[in-house]
């Protein structure tokens, strides 16, 4: 059923989630929040293909169990929003080479799909709450369907980000690099989580 949110957006879809952590958890139920049909998917074969057949696909899993799921599902016409980050178990760096991405290599698993870089540059409190100083912070995006791409800058500002479209899937390397960044300095760099890039323009 299509409805209207409280700014006027009338877009509702069909998502599927195939990963119920923090990430996938807190953008499934922002979206069923404002009127989007929302699918969870679990460990059950039966529902991770439920979740398959949506709109659009969220792929929050671990990264070292991506590969298997989604090579065992056609995802051919969907569009499918990579969130993940290829990252090695103790943050230390990613687990794909310099030559490449995470998002690339979802592509590469999912064939066929329109695969969109998207929700990996910040933490799931920022996807919970992306207003800082009464100002949404940036959502970067990649991907090389102008389709597929205009569909995600609709649901990221949906959710109260900046959409910002940052090129073609190759520009995924980019993004997760910027991921990194905000881990480091969320982590490591003593700023905690309630941190996010925002661009600035004149």
């Amino acid at each position: 059923m299509r409805q209207e949110d409280q700014r006027g957006i009338l877009f509702a879809m069909n998502i599927g989630i195939l990963g119920s952590g923090n990430v996938g958890g807190t953008l499934g139920k922002r979206w069923a929040e404002i009127g989007h049909s929302v699918v969870f998917a679990t460990r059950d074969r039966a529902s991770i293909e439920a979740a398959a057949n949506s709109e659009v696909i969220v792929v929050a899993l671990p990264w070292d169990a991506a590969r298997s799921v989604l090579e065992s599902l056609d995802l051919r016409g969907r569009i499918v929003f990579d969130v993940m980050n290829p990252l090695l178990p103790d943050l230390s760096g990613f687990a794909v080479g310099a030559t490449t991405s995470g998002g690339e290599q979802v592509a590469k698993w999912a064939p066929g799909a329109s695969v969109i870089k998207i929700f990996n540059t910040t933490g799931s409190n920022n996807m919970a709450d992306p207003i800082y100083n009464n100002e949404p912070v940036a959502m970067f995006y990649c991907g090389d369907d102008p389709s597929a791409k205009a569909v995600a800058n609709r649901l990221a500002s949906e959710l109260g980000f900046d959409p910002i479209d940052a090129g073609p899937l190759q520009n995924a390397r980019l993004l997760e690099s910027a991921a990194m960044l905000w881990i480091w300095l969320a982590l490591k760099g003593g700023l905690g989580r309630d941190i996010a890039f925002k661009l600035a323009r004149r």
